[in-house]
């Protein structure tokens, strides 16, 4: 139940984050906004998320997870109901950037409560789940947002994600609990005592290549939602309501294949084979997979059904590292610490949020908004960032290596992970 509440929770959040690329074509054209001003909306939810993720990681260490998801969530429904009258490019701005704040701790924090009901060796699917909760935002997204701006106009969203947000609230403070699992897990040392330096964790070969391929997933994964709608109707010449239909496949395919992936990681790691391999090298081929997949949309002669293959495909394998790559980090770090270090990674991995789409805004622009060679340039470098955290993370990448350190560093034997 925990479980689903949480991915319902991150429906809500990808409906708010989604919600700007869908409305992206008939908001420029009301407001007269170029594709660099467009670009600055787009990334404006970025500007404080970091700030926000790792501060609200750092209180997630001591306080009650139930409480401030459903605080975050409040917060968001009400931020969303000044988008119905501003017109000024800087005042929607302001409102992304709310927005942004409130939604900056989401993840960790999201991630951190279910790690306190679910083992390490059973952890890779229900984070899976969890951001699969994403996945359908986006579904939702794509049936719900088009249709609401053609026909009651582009700002009567706002007033619809308000409501989901307010409803997902009363649920939440009817059925959350807090999970035990951190307090009564047998043999488990107090968490005051499992502490490590953060100077030790922060300087660690995993955690650092962990972060840059949770900042390369996350530049995929921006530019999905900022610019993939724009470059369906503009650069392939797809109607609105079509691109949401587009935007419905691009879920049924990454959604069952992302848990079938994080399935298959935790299958070989409680097959026994090394978290090496099973966790850290396995992520790092799905992002190779997936910069290559984003870099082959800059070349030209392929077809539009070609181009959505390859869209849909290597954004669904980016989206491993959303549920394998906590996970790692997971594996090592004390309970007391979990939420911080997870936040620490989604902010940076949010500046890849904030610098997606100004670069990709400033390609279209220079290339002519209608043109579908700015939007190539664009994939070609999120494949090139794919591509190289990928390859640092193949080789950098093992948390049973970091495990081992870490027991040095405290003088701990902690629990042997297989």
């Amino acid at each position: 139940m925990i479980a689903v509440l949480l991915a319902l929770l991150m429906l809500v959040n990808f409906l708010d984050k989604v919600v700007i690329g869908l409305v992206a074509v008939p908001m420029s054209k009301e407001l007269g906004l170029s594709p660099t001003e467009f670009g600055l909306v787009g990334g404006a939810l970025h500007w404080f998320f970091a700030i926000s993720a790792v501060i609200g990681g750092f209180v997630a260490n001591r306080r009650p997870t139930r409480t401030l998801l459903l605080g975050m969530g409040a917060f968001w429904a009400v931020v969303q109901l000044p988008m119905l009258f501003v017109t000024s490019l800087w005042a929607i701005i302001a409102c992304r950037v709310l927005l942004g704040i409130g939604e900056g701790p989401a993840s960790p924090v999201a991630t951190h409560a279910l790690y306190k009901w679910f083992p390490n060796d059973r952890r890779n699917l229900p984070v899976a789940l969890l951001h699969t909760g994403s996945a359908l935002g986006l579904l939702v997204a794509g049936a719900m947002i088009p249709w609401i701006s053609v026909h009651y106009g582009w700002r009567m969203n706002f007033i619809v994600l308000a409501v989901i947000g307010a409803v997902w609230c009363v649920f939440w403070w009817l059925l959350g609990r807090e999970g035990t699992l951190d307090r009564i897990r047998p043999g488990q040392l107090k968490q005051d005592d499992e502490r490590v330096p953060y100077r030790r964790l922060l300087t660690d070969s995993t955690v650092l290549s962990n972060y840059l391929c949770h900042f390369a997933a996350n530049w995929s994964l921006a530019l999905t939602l900022t610019w993939v709608p724009s470059y369906l109707e503009n650069g392939l010449g797809i109607d609105p309501i079509m691109t949401g239909r587009v935007f419905v496949l691009f879920v049924v395919v990454t959604t069952p294949l992302s848990l079938f992936m994080a399935w298959l990681s935790q299958r070989m790691l409680r097959g026994g084979i090394a978290t090496r391999w099973s966790r850290g090298a396995f992520v790092s081929f799905c992002l190779i997979a997936s910069g290559l997949l984003s870099a082959a949309l800059f070349l030209p002669g392929l077809s539009s059904i070609e181009r959505i293959v390859s869209l849909t495909f290597s954004g669904g394998l980016a989206l491993v590292m959303y549920s394998v790559g906590p996970a790692m980090l997971a594996e090592f770090t004390p309970g007391s610490q979990r939420a911080g270090i997870l936040a620490i990674g989604n902010g940076i991995a949010s500046l890849a949020g904030l610098s997606a789409p100004v670069v990709t805004g400033i390609l279209v622009q220079g290339a002519g908004a209608e043109h579908p060679a700015g939007y190539g340039e664009g994939f070609l470098v999120c494949g090139a960032v794919l591509i190289i955290a990928g390859l640092i993370g193949l080789f950098w990448m093992d948390p049973q290596k970091t495990r081992q350190r870490l027991d040095e560093v405290k003088g701990l034997a902690l629990p042997r992970v297989n």
